[in-house]
């Protein structure tokens, strides 16, 4: 069984509430958040890209995991922001820590599930004996057009994982994993566009709902589980009223997604969405509880997690600043200063 044995997250300082977006459109602010469900995005600052999330995430997990970086075997990046079209992320990240060398790296990309997509490959390797620890890592600087209806929640934020078999130093173990894909174009940048464009709510429905409850609905029954059996639930997160309403549709309860839903205080982190609501529950998880979580990528597919919470996690995950804790330590900015920090207005 392939473990989790170390985790870490990171979200940038700067934070730009909704309503200061609102009102460079003219928007009615109230009517913003209420849509929403999102009050505030995380910003990354000048010298702030998806690599240097990936880094500070993976220092957490490090640390956590307490290993030798030389001893991973692999480190995937999954990201639809990574800074170079023609090199991968994953090289420099493995240069930071000091694992150059002997190593199977790559960039993912599936818009919002590359992170998890990178998990389930590090997953086979571990099983295969290719590799003894694997580095999977979900992070983004999202982009989001002026005005249009994505700038409003597209924020920045990463997570990393270190995987290995099941063993004394587990967090948490992944008892099962599955994906649902289909070709379904909600969403799409193509090469040379700086924005992405959308469907509108052709993302709601048969985009999201269709996908992350398809592939929620497989776990379960694979897995023989109902919504009383587990403690916390999972989604990806575009905005706060989709995973609470795919949560209400499967029969769970608000309460088994609050502690997830970091999206309200930060926006969608992409790749990081999922990742960084699970690791936000592992800061509080106790030994023994289940977690399912359901990532969603647009294009379209979702990648489903059962996970059982391990005896390591209590004198783990002290160790590194807890995700709510980062979403907490902020400072706001205003519309000018995040035009430049966006590189919507350039600096000469």
């Amino acid at each position: 069984m392939i473990s989790i044995v170390g985790y870490g997250s990171y979200v940038p300082k700067n934070r730009i509430k909704t309503s200061e977006i609102a009102k460079i459109w003219g928007k009615d602010p109230q009517n913003v958040e209420r849509g929403l469900g999102v009050y505030e995005k995380s910003v990354p600052s000048l010298d702030e890209d998806t690599i240097t999330i990936a880094t500070a995430a993976t220092k957490y997990a490090l640390k956590r995991a307490g290993i030798d970086p030389e001893e991973i075997g692999a480190i995937y990046v999954g990201s639809e922001s990574h800074p170079y079209v023609v090199k991968p992320s994953g090289t420099v990240v493995a240069a930071a820590i000091g694992c150059e060398g002997e190593l199977k790296c790559a960039d993912y990309e599936f818009a919002c599930k590359a992170g998890t997509a990178a998990i389930q490959n590090v997953m086979g390797l571990i099983e295969g004996e290719y590799i003894k620890y694997g580095l999977a890592i979900g992070a983004d600087t999202s982009q989001g057009a002026p005005g249009d209806a994505l700038e409003y929640a597209a924020s920045a934020g990463g997570a990393a994982f270190i995987l290995s078999k099941k063993n004394k130093d587990s967090i948490a173990t992944i008892e099962e994993t599955l994906s649902y894909t289909t070709d379904t174009p909600d969403f799409w940048r193509r090469e040379y566009q700086h924005y992405p464009q959308h469907g509108g709510r052709f993302t709601g429905e048969p985009a999201y709902f269709k996908h992350v409850g398809t592939a929620t609905k497989m776990m379960m029954d694979r897995m023989s589980l109902n919504p009383d059996d587990l403690d916390y639930i999972v989604f990806h997160m575009p905005n706060a009223k989709f995973p609470v309403n795919m949560a209400k549709k499967l029969g769970f309860s608000t309460e088994q997604v609050t502690q997830g839903l970091v999206v309200s205080k930060i926006g969608n982190t992409y790749s990081g969405s999922s990742l960084l609501g699970l690791t936000a529950v592992l800061d509080v998880a106790k030994p023994g509880d289940k977690i399912l979580m359901s990532s969603y990528g647009s294009g379209a597919g979702s990648d489903s997690f059962y996970i059982t919470v391990d005896d390591a996690i209590e004198k783990k995950r002290d160790m590194c600043p807890k995700t709510w804790d980062m979403i907490d330590n902020k400072r706001y900015i205003d519309y000018a200063t995040y035009t430049i920090y966006r590189k919507k207005i350039l600096m000469r």
